[in-house]
């Protein structure tokens, strides 16, 4: 897969924009603030419908403009496809394939995939749980798209019980106790929650083997990255399926156990007005020679983590493909080079060098490892609102 064509209008720094792009390495350069970032975040969001630098679209539309519009022209195996999707904060966005109108927005989600790397990442060794949640999730998305409306539904469910938990706190204390419709939510949170950790549980299966190869690839053999679950359930938190050759429970002992979870924790929630009980609770577990990741690993380590996570999502990404598009997802490397020692720039470079495409952005073309100046090199020049290309390679 590769993105042949991104064309942007009152996009962040970009009036308009219309750039072709080839297989191979194309690596965007400038100072910084220019707008190198802009460019793949722009690709990303075609992938994900999300931005990996800010939670909201308004920052994504120009100052000044009420919306904002990002073509993708794609090629996978062989076959082109044309992603447009319009941003208007405030309102609903609308998408388009193939200059058809989708239904829905997720609609488009999976007909570009990309993994992205970005010194963001090293939150997801050193942050909080919830950055851990949303690499699982987003991950979960990228191969199985179908997952975006079991996300949807249960972040929906969420909010609403989580209402209802105040409201219904207050009348217990009031002595106005009505909690029956409580039971109704508790059924839809315990249905879409069981599918979500039943998705999450099977990606982990997955991806835990890749990552712990990855991670020897990128620090060079320095030591084991383990992955586990750590989870709000008792019937998880007991070991099963949070550790290698756990047996995995099914979708409807999952929603069984978030029940009877919610119903032992009924007090406690109403008490507090929060939904104490489902995978927005949960936890990735990083584990480097049996000792948690977070707050135990050196800045460099924590970096190798961080990579080999990204790398395990290519790679599982690059299986799934290997019959329909064999090039696999479209790479993205925003500004990770710079954060690198050089051992790491070298072997990451190494890695993601005979992918399909891979889309680069750096201050200075010397950051890039010469395994991304090669013959299937392009440059691009970025300064502020335009992009130009240059000759590449060496």
């Amino acid at each position: 897969m590769h993105v042949a064509h991104l064309s942007l209008v009152d996009y962040r720094s970009y009036p308009h924009l219309e750039l072709d792009l080839r297989p191979g390495t194309t690596t965007f350069v400038g100072l910084n603030g220019q707008g190198k970032t802009n460019l793949v975040e722009a690709v990303g969001y075609v992938a994900t419908l999300g931005s990996h630098r800010v939670s909201g679209d308004a920052p994504l539309v120009r100052q000044g403009a009420e919306r904002a519009v990002v073509r993708t022209e794609l090629v996978r195996g062989g076959r082109r496809a044309l992603v447009e999707l319009e941003i208007t904060p405030g309102k609903a966005n609308r998408a388009r394939l193939n200059r058809n109108p989708v239904r829905r927005t997720r609609d488009v989600l999976g007909v570009l995939r990309t993994v992205l790397f970005a010194p963001e990442d090293l939150a997801l060794v050193k942050g909080d749980p919830a950055e851990r949640r949303r690499y699982l999730d987003e991950l979960l998305v990228t191969r199985w798209p179908r997952v975006a409306g079991v996300r949807a539904d249960y972040d929906r469910v969420l909010r609403q019980r989580g209402a209802l938990l105040k409201s219904a706190g207050g009348a217990v204390r009031s002595g106005r106790a009505e909690t029956h419709t409580l039971d109704v939510w508790d059924e839809h949170l315990a249905a879409t929650g069981s599918e979500l950790l039943a998705a999450r549980l099977a990606l982990l299966a997955d991806l835990r083997d890749p990552a712990g190869e990855a991670y020897r690839s990128v620090s060079r053999g320095q030591g084991d990255l383990e992955l586990g679950y750590r989870s709000s359930l008792p019937l998880l938190a007991e070991g099963v399926a949070t550790t290698p050759g756990g047996a995995t429970p099914s979708p409807e002992e999952l929603r069984l156990a978030l029940l009877a979870s919610m119903a032992e924790q009924r007090k406690a929630e109403l008490d507090r007005g929060v939904c104490l009980v489902g995978p927005h609770r949960d936890d990735l577990v990083l584990t480097l020679g049996g000792m948690p990741a977070k707050g135990y690993a050196s800045h460099g380590e924590s970096w190798s983590v961080a990579l080999g996570l990204r790398l395990a999502s290519y790679r599982l990404l690059l299986e799934d493909d290997v019959l329909e598009d064999p090039g696999g997802p479209v790479l993205i490397l925003d500004d990770v080079f710079a954060e690198l020692d050089v051992g790491r720039r070298e072997r990451l470079a190494e890695v993601v060098a005979d992918a399909e495409q891979v889309l680069v952005t750096a201050a200075v073309p010397e950051d890039v490892p010469a395994a991304l100046r090669g013959d299937r090199a392009d440059r691009v020049h970025v300064s502020t609102g335009a992009a130009v290309r240059e000759d590449g390679g060496d």
